[in-house]
């Protein structure tokens, strides 16, 4: 356990011997269905991954094992980057969006009182 002001680890990799990086399992921590999918997802719009899949390790723990295995000799951990910075990207239009129409919703409102 994480003492006060120490900064848990939320990701580990596992990787299996023999292998040059292009088959990696990501753990995050802290993390379920929610994350897991969504990037699963964004990873396998990647034409170099060969593979992207998730598993909840169990119901009691959070925590996915997120793994890649990519198509020739680039490292799993470049569409892992690319996969979470893509997501970040939806997310950030998603909330833009939804603030634009929040914001004239609002002052269609206000105009609809006066």
């Amino acid at each position: 356990m994480a003492e006060e002001g120490e900064r848990k680890a939320v990701l580990e990799t596992v990787q299996a011997d023999g292998t040059d990086g292009n088959c990696v399992t990501f753990v995050l921590h802290d993390e379920d269905h929610t994350l897991g999918n969504a990037l699963r997802y964004m990873v396998m719009k990647n034409p170099d991954v060969e593979f992207c899949g998730y598993c909840i390790t169990h119901p009691s723990e959070s925590k996915i094992n997120f793994r890649i295995q990519t198509r020739g000799t680039l490292p799993a951990v470049e569409p892992f980057r690319k996969g979470l910075n893509d997501l970040m990207g939806v997310c950030q239009h998603v909330l833009n969006t939804f603030e634009r129409s929040m914001k004239e919703y609002r002052a269609q409102r206000e105009e609809e009182m006066q």
